[in-house]
């Protein structure tokens, strides 16, 4: 049986370090998935105008019109 150290897989320090360089990457090259990291949206085509609470931090209320 293979232990975790011997296998090639990235974990904990690696794995973030890795993920972190492949979302600069693709903030600098100005593509659709960057912009989506960037604006703290949901990269992977999931709805936003409703749910994504997460993604997009907590609600904002907005007051309604004065008359």
């Amino acid at each position: 049986r293979q232990t975790l150290e011997e296998s090639d897989l990235k974990l904990e320090g690696d794995l973030r370090r890795f993920n972190g360089l492949n979302i600069k990457r693709l903030n600098e090259i100005n593509c659709h998935r960057g912009k989506r990291h960037r604006n703290n949206l949901p990269v992977r085509g999931q709805r936003t105008r409703t749910n994504a609470r997460s993604r997009r931090g907590s609600k904002k209320t907005v007051t309604g019109k004065k008359k």
